[in-house]
């Protein structure tokens, strides 16, 4: 069989970039086209993303893909964070510059929420954990703050459907990326318009909602007549299509899609919306194959990229393998912090917001970096020790393993300390299930893979992973004991 060429765009917090997916109709190959950094935007006092220069980024990844491998190249499809979005006024031009939803400005907009339509209503109409920089709550912002601007917006489309417009200029709505705005119903699938009217929120501007795999169009430049297919747009639907399991289909294996965020979760058919899952906070995103992911957003390595960036403005700088070393060595469990706790969501100094708690909540300063470090890795640990309660209790399975891919799958002490809080075997890798679950998914498309199951397969003979197995749990079960919420 001739190669054949699929292109995935992939953003991240920190990075983007372009990649390639060799297929020969047995296995793919991976190949980093262009990368480039990410990040929020200062502007008056506001964080925005700059859609504009990442666009520019990903024209330049495309052209120089064409150059190497020309008419090869069968599809293109984005994939990005959640919530945040692009407005569009009729004329297709934009409405102020995207906010980061890291942004301060939805502080305390849930609890306004809250007071016209009932937190559990908003639950039965989305079927979402609460956090305050779901898109329902932007919109909240907008209209708080700028009503003329949602007034003329024509359109709303989220960063991978606004990449997508960008590049062949359909208006669509990606299914996976559209359900984490906290106002898509959980079982018919589509937009929650009598929440949003409840909210005094318009509507007038939500495009169709597709499956991922669907075709869009056709890329106008730098590539024209290349396919634009849109995948399961939401970063971490496209990393749970790229898991390596085996049990396709069954609730009995966790998955956790490691990065700045940590989403823990399990595949499911139908999204868990019982008065026990509001209770728990857990939400119910889509997937491939109207699935869906029945997970919790934990902060994640968040906490230790801004140690990280902290360190460095004191002129220490170290890479996350110096990082990891050093927290290896500090004492155990000596502090801990609760990771969704919202004071870490942005703190102008990581360090800082993790003393201020221990020093709250009567447990022992960290000094040390690797003191600092290790403390966000056991209390990501401990986080993934209650989650994983909640979601067996949820779904009553055992859950046999747990999974983690994306680039935190490559932490060996975070990993170790999952395995043994979570007293499951932990298998890691592939470090690229995004891009996989992406490029597997217009491979699909394409006619050539016929299920997710089969994508699957592809990708454990496409991928190496590594096992931990869970040692000791006593003094674990006595810090969860201990972790206090602050």
């Amino acid at each position: 069989m001739t190669q054949r060429v699929y292109l995935g765009i992939d953003l991240g917090a920190e990075s983007g970039r372009v990649i390639a997916g060799l297929w020969n109709g047995k296995a793919i190959k991976l190949e980093e086209i262009h990368r480039f950094p990410n990040g929020p935007v200062t502007l008056a006092g506001t964080l925005r993303w700059d859609v504009l220069r990442l666009w520019a980024e990903i024209q330049n990844g495309l052209a120089l893909a064409g150059k190497k491998f020309g008419n090869a190249i069968v599809s293109v499809g984005a994939d990005t964070w959640g919530v945040d979005f692009v407005l569009l006024n009729k004329n297709n031009e934009m409405l102020g510059q995207p906010y980061h939803y890291r942004d301060a400005r939805t502080n305390g907009l849930m609890e306004k929420a809250f007071a016209t339509v009932p937190r559990a209503e908003i639950f039965a109409q989305s079927g979402l954990q609460f956090l305050q920089f779901n898109s329902l709550y932007q919109l909240l912002a907008w209209k708080a703050h700028s009503p003329a601007i949602l007034d003329a917006a024509d359109c709303l489309l989220f960063m991978p459907d606004f990449l997508h417009w960008a590049m062949c200029g359909a208006k669509r709505a990606e299914f996976t990326i559209a359900s984490t705005s906290q106002f898509v119903h959980p079982l018919r699938r589509n937009w929650s318009l009598p929440l949003l009217k409840k909210l005094g929120l318009p509507a007038h501007f939500l495009p169709r909602i597709v499956p991922p795999g669907t075709t869009l169009g056709k890329l106008r430049k730098p590539l024209p007549g290349v396919k634009v297919v849109a995948p399961p747009s939401h970063d971490t639907a496209s990393a749970v299509a790229g898991v390596p399991t085996a049990k396709t289909g069954k609730a009995n294996w966790a998955y956790i899609s490691s990065g700045t965020w940590s989403l823990m979760g399990v595949e499911v058919q139908k999204a868990a919306l019982s008065r026990r899952a509001l209770d728990l906070n857990m939400t119910n995103e889509g997937g491939l194959d109207g699935t869906y992911r029945l997970l919790k957003n934990i902060m994640g390595l968040w906490l230790v990229q801004q140690c990280r960036r902290s360190f460095e403005a004191r002129g220490f700088r170290y890479d996350y393998a110096q990082l990891a070393r050093m927290a290896a060595k500090a004492a155990p469990l000596r502090s801990l912090v609760n990771v969704n706790d919202p004071r870490f969501l942005n703190p102008p100094d990581m360090p800082k917001a993790i003393r201020d708690f221990c020093r709250k909540t009567k447990q022992p300063v960290p000094k040390t970096e690797g003191e600092l470090v290790r403390c966000c890795y056991e209390s990501l640990a401990l986080k993934y020790g209650e989650v994983l309660a909640s979601l067996e209790e949820l779904t009553g399975e055992t859950i046999e393993v747990i999974h983690i891919v994306g680039g935190g799958s490559q932490n060996k002490v975070l990993s170790q300390f999952a395995a043994d809080v979570c007293q499951r075997p932990v298998v890691t890798g592939p470090v690229e299930a995004t891009a996989l679950g992406n490029l597997l998914t217009q491979v699909r498309a394409s006619g050539e893979l016929s299920s997710l199951a089969e994508m699957r397969d592809v990708i454990r003979a496409s991928s190496s992973v590594q096992r931990y197995e869970p040692r000791s749990s006593a003094a674990w079960a006595e810090a969860a004991g201990r972790l206090v919420i602050g």
